[in-house]
C-alpha cells in the first residue's frame, strides 16, 4: 500500500487508484507512475475497461504548487509536457475509462477526468479549473471542456477558476452521474457492469471511434465507423450478440 499509484485487475476491469492522501496532489513522480502504469494496461488484452479514482479526501486537487512555484520557462515547458503524456495515455486508452470523482477535482485532477470517457461524482465533488487564479492559463487537457459543456460555460469556468458543485457538473454535461458518497462506488460498478456486459470487440471499436471523432471532419469520422463496421463481422461477437437478442438470452462471449 505503499504505491504512490494502485493497479489492480478484477474480472477484467483495472482499479487505478491515485494513492497520495489525503488530497492526491499531482506531483512528478506521480506523473510518472500513472503515465507508465496506464501505458501498461494498453499493452495488457484482457483489460476491457479502466476505473480511474483516488484514495484519502479527494480525487485528486491538482498539482502541488510546490512543485510548480520556481519553474523557469524551460522547466515549465518539460513539467507540463510530461503531465499531458500521463493524461494522454489515459485519453488514447484502447478500452473505455471510468472516473470516479468525490471531493476536490481540480485543475490537473479535472483534466485528467476530462480525458476518461465518462465520469461517477460523488455529491458533494467540487470541480474546477482554478489555475487562473495561480497565474497561469489552464493548458493540456482543458480545451476538451467547451466540447464537454459548450464554449460559453467553458469560457466562464476558465477565466474565474470558480468551483462547480457536482449537481451543476451533471446538468453541464461534465459529468454523468452524481450520488450520494456511500453509493460512489456501487453506481461506478453499475455503470462498468453495463459497459461488460457488451460484445468486447465493439467496445474497443466504440472507444477508438469516439476518440477519432474528435480529431476528424465528419465524412472522415463516417468512413472510420464504416471500416470498424465491417471489422466486427471478422469476429463472432455479432452474430452471438443478435442470435441472443433475438432467442431472449444473455449472449456468450468468448
Amino acid at each position: 500500500m505503499d504505491s504512490i499509484l494502485l493497479v489492480e485487475g478484477r474480472g477484467g476491469v483495472a482499479w487505478v487508484t491515485l494513492n497520495r492522501p489525503p488530497l492526491n496532489l499531482i506531483v512528478p513522480e506521480l506523473i510518472q507512475a500513472l503515465r507508465d502504469g496506464v501505458l501498461g494496461l494498453h499493452r495488457n488484452r484482457a483489460i476491457r475497461l479502466a476505473v480511474i479514482r483516488g484514495s484519502g479526501r479527494a480525487f485528486t486537487a491538482g498539482v502541488d504548487l510546490r512543485v510548480m512555484r520556481d519553474l523557469d520557462v524551460a522547466g515549465a515547458k518539460a513539467f507540463i509536457t510530461t503531465l499531458h503524456e500521463a493524461i494522454n495515455a489515459i485519453h488514447e486508452a484502447p478500452f473505455p475509462v471510468i472516473a470516479q470523482l468525490h471531493g476536490y477535482c481540480l485543475g490537473g485532477g479535472l483534466e485528467l477526468a476530462m480525458a476518461c470517457d465518462m465520469r461517477v461524482a460523488s455529491a458533494e465533488t467540487k470541480l474546477g479549473l482554478p489555475e487562473i487564479k495561480v497565474g497561469v492559463p489552464s493548458v493540456i487537457e482543458a480545451a476538451l471542456m467547451p466540447g464537454l459543456i459548450g464554449p460559453g460555460r467553458a469560457a466562464e469556468a476558465l477565466l474565474t477558476g470558480q468551483l462547480i458543485a457536482a449537481g451543476e457538473a451533471e446538468r453541464w454535461g461534465l459529468v454523468n452521474r452524481v450520488v450520494p458518497q456511500d453509493r460512489l462506488e456501487a453506481e461506478t460498478r453499475e455503470l462498468a457492469g453495463e459497459i461488460l456486459a457488451c460484445a468486447p470487440t465493439a467496445v474497443r471499436a466504440q472507444k477508438e471511434l469516439i476518440r477519432r471523432w474528435r480529431q476528424t471532419d465528419l465524412a472522415t469520422a463516417i468512413q472510420y465507423g464504416i471500416n470498424a463496421f465491417a471489422a466486427c463481422f471478422a469476429t463472432h461477437e455479432p452474430r452471438e450478440a443478435m442470435t441472443a437478442f433475438l432467442e431472449k438470452r444473455p449472449p456468450r462471449f468468448s
